[in-house]
């Protein structure tokens, strides 16, 4: 892999959330999360194009123009079949990175999207993750792979979890691949900063609400989490759905 590798950033999207539908337009502190997922990951200075990967499903029109209003790019795929869409759209972009990212993550750091692909590029694994051994909260999950390895893992991912969830195949075949793993100075696995249920969604607003618009780091969030420890415990009864469950 060369220092001018094509680095895209895909977030997937899509309004047919189980648990909380519309989701990824519904509004943290006057803007949609996907607005303010992008914004984040956008900031990020390894990423040179991020683009939105939603399905082909008339409900996701309303991503579509999401897009075109903030003209972001948009590539139209499988709603099921993610590892398809992902692969589909690194394939039309000619990315040879590609870090994934995904849209229910509204405090998703760029600092730490770039340490994961500053790590990716100076160490050349096939797939690099902060999340497969987890220290950060989750929802701070950042994960690069060469273009090669999203495609062995397109052509050889047979199980229904690894085609929804795009990266089993990749992390669960270490003899297979080259796994980089990034582990925090701290552990801070037990936070959840994710947007899964209304629970979570109401947790992520209260952080906007005291830390406002600008882009403020993710040490900013665990500060204000020791000042008002209760906030954590706003969603901190939520199960996180299991990977094998599709």
């Amino acid at each position: 892999m060369t220092r001018n590798a094509k680095t895209v950033g895909i977030v997937q999207a899509r309004l047919g959330s189980t648990r909380l539908p519309g989701k990824v337009l519904t509004d943290i502190h006057g803007q949609p999360m996907l607005w303010r997922v992008l914004q984040r990951v956008q900031a990020a200075e390894t990423i040179e194009k991020v683009i939105v990967a939603t399905t082909t499903k008339a409900e996701d029109e309303a991503i579509l123009t999401f897009c075109r209003e903030y003209e972001v790019g948009c590539f139209r795929g499988s709603e099921e079949d993610v590892l398809d869409r992902y692969y589909q759209a690194a394939h039309e972009l000619g990315a040879d990175v590609i870090v994934r990212i995904t849209s229910d993550c509204p405090l998703i750091d760029p600092g730490i999207v770039d340490r994961t692909v500053r790590a990716f590029l100076r160490e050349q694994p096939d797939y690099a993750s902060n999340a497969v051994v987890r220290t950060y909260p989750r929802g701070l999950d950042t994960e690069a792979m060469t273009f090669a390895a999203l495609e062995r893992a397109w052509q050889e991912a047979k199980q229904s979890y690894q085609r929804v969830h795009v990266t089993p195949y990749l992390y669960e075949n270490p003899e297979r691949f080259r796994i980089l793993s990034l582990i925090g100075e701290k552990d801070y696995s037990d936070y959840r900063w994710t947007v899964d249920t209304r629970e979570d969604l109401e947790f992520v607003r209260a952080v906007y609400a005291r830390l406002g618009d600008e882009l403020f780091p993710w040490s900013a969030v665990i500060q204000l989490l020791e000042r008002e420890p209760e906030l954590a415990e706003m969603n901190r009864s939520v199960a996180q759905k299991a990977i094998r469950a599709g």
